[in-house]
C-alpha cells in the first residue's frame, strides 16, 4: 500500500498516516509559470494499491478546479506507472452541490466529476459528509465511501447535552434532516436522554433564500444547527436568528466543512453563536477562522479513514463497512 497527500492536504494526510501506521510516499508536484504543473510518484508504485489524499476546498493560488485535476493526474500516473489500484481519498469533495437538474440545462457537476476520476482510471472514491449521499453514490460507477460526520460530533457534543436542561439539533434545511437524525440519535445514546429535532424551510434560487416554516420547538433550549458545509454562511446565520427568534437559550453550529468563503467570518460573527465546531477535513482551517471572536473548535477525521482506508486494504475491491 502506498498513501500519498497532495502538498496543500500534507498536514491531514501525516495525521491519517501517522494513525495507519505508515509514511507518506514520496511525489513531485511542480508548477510552472504558465499555471500548468507536472505531478508524479517517486517511488515505484508497481502492483501496489495507491491512496491519493487531497482535499478540493479553495485555498489560494488553487481553485477547487486545479485541485481537482492535480488529483486526476496523480492517479492518472500512478495507474500508468503500473499500481493495481488509485483510491481517491477526498475529504472534502468539492462541486457536490449540484448534483441534480433545478433548471433548464443545468449541469450536473457531481456526474462530471466521477467521469473526469474514473477516466484516468481511479477505482474508488472515500469521502465525507457529501452533500447528498444517494446522487453521490448514483453519480459514480466505481466503489464509493461516503463517511459520517456524526459520531465525531456526538462525541464532542456529549459534553454539552449532559449539563444541558434541553437540546435540540436543527437541520438548516429540509434536504439535512436525515443526517441531523442520525447526529441526534448518536447523542441520544451517548448521554442517555432524549434530544429532539426540528428543521427551517429553505429554498434557494438565483442566490436568494427564502422558506419561513420552521417546524420544531427550540424555547429555552440549546440549540445545535448540523449542516454539511459552511461556505457562505448565511444559512447557519439564518438558523440562528430564528432560534433566538423563537426563545432558544443559546445556539451552537457544527458542519463537517469549513470552506468559509469570503465574508463567512464577519456573517458568523454577527449570528450570535455560541460556538463554531468543524472537522479539519479543508485544508488551511484555523487561516479560515482567523479573526473570528467566537470559540471554534476543530475535530479531527482522520480515524474514520483510516478504518475506511484498513478496510479496502485487506478486501481489495470492496469499500463498504
Amino acid at each position: 500500500m502506498r498513501l500519498f497527500a497532495l502538498d496543500d492536504t500534507r498536514e491531514w494526510g501525516l495525521k491519517l498516516a501517522a494513525r495507519l501506521g505508515a509514511p507518506l510516499a514520496s511525489h513531485e508536484e511542480r508548477s510552472f509559470e504558465d499555471g500548468e504543473f507536472k505531478i508524479r510518484s517517486l517511488e515505484s508504485v508497481r502492483g501496489e494499491t495507491a491512496f491519493v489524499c487531497a482535499s478540493l476546498a479553495a485555498e489560494p493560488p488553487l481553485s477547487p478546479s486545479d485541485k481537482l485535476c492535480r488529483l486526476a493526474f496523480l492517479c492518472g500516473s500512478l495507474k500508468d506507472a503500473g499500481a493495481a489500484r488509485a483510491i481517491a481519498v477526498a475529504p472534502y469533495l468539492a462541486f457536490a452541490r449540484k448534483d441534480k437538474r433545478t433548471k433548464p440545462r443545468d449541469p450536473v457537476a457531481t456526474r462530471y466529476v466521477a467521469r473526469m476520476l474514473e477516466a484516468v482510471g481511479v477505482d474508488g472514491l472515500i469521502t465525507l459528509d457529501v452533500h447528498n449521499p444517494a446522487a453521490f453514490e448514483n453519480a459514480f460507477a466505481c466503489p464509493t465511501e461516503n463517511l459520517e460526520g456524526a459520531p465525531v460530533f456526538a462525541e464532542h457534543f456529549a459534553a454539552l447535552a449532559g449539563g444541558a436542561a434541553r437540546v435540540v439539533v436543527l437541520s438548516p434545511d429540509a434536504g439535512g434532516i436525515h443526517r441531523a437524525s442520525s447526529f441526534a440519535a448518536l447523542l441520544a445514546e451517548r448521554t442517555g436522554r432524549a434530544i429532539d429535532l426540528a428543521f427551517i424551510e429553505k429554498q434557494r434560487s438565483e442566490g436568494r433564500v427564502s422558506g419561513e416554516l420552521f417546524a420544531g420547538d427550540v424555547r429555552g433550549a440549546d440549540v445545535i444547527v448540523f449542516d454539511d458545509l459552511i461556505a457562505s454562511a448565511t444559512t447557519i446565520a439564518r438558523a440562528a436568528a430564528a432560534c433566538a427568534a423563537r426563545g432558544a437559550r443559546s445556539v451552537h453550529a457544527a458542519a463537517a466543512h469549513g470552506v468559509l468563503a469570503r465574508g463567512a467570518v464577519q456573517t458568523l460573527d454577527a449570528a450570535g453563536l455560541a460556538s463554531l465546531t468543524l472537522t479539519d477535513s479543508v485544508s488551511g482551517l484555523r487561516a479560515r477562522c482567523g479573526g473570528l471572536r467566537l470559540d471554534v473548535q476543530v475535530l479531527d477525521s482522520t480515524a474514520s479513514f483510516a478504518r475506511a482506508i484498513e478496510r479496502w486494504a485487506r478486501e481489495p475491491g470492496r469499500l463498504t463497512p
